[in-house]
């Protein structure tokens, strides 16, 4: 079993911290999409859920050793 400190050292214990982050927003914002009528704020909340899937792409590829910034 990890330490604390051992767990505080490991990147894939922050990069999966960060990706639940991730989808707990997205859940979050696309929920509210349909809680509010003005189309801007809807597209704002749909816009934003997307730039979170990308991101949480980004750190799965770096997991995964995806992209070849992530190979060095």
């Amino acid at each position: 079993m990890e330490t604390q400190l051992q767990q505080d050292r490991n990147p894939l214990h922050h990069t999966q911290n960060m990706q639940q982050r991730f989808q707990e927003m997205i859940d979050h914002l696309r929920s509210d999409i349909d809680k509010v009528d003005e189309p801007q704020l809807q597209a704002m909340f749909e816009t934003s859920a997307e730039v979170l899937v990308g991101l949480s792409k980004a750190f799965r590829d770096y997991e995964q050793k995806n992209e070849t910034a992530w190979q060095h």
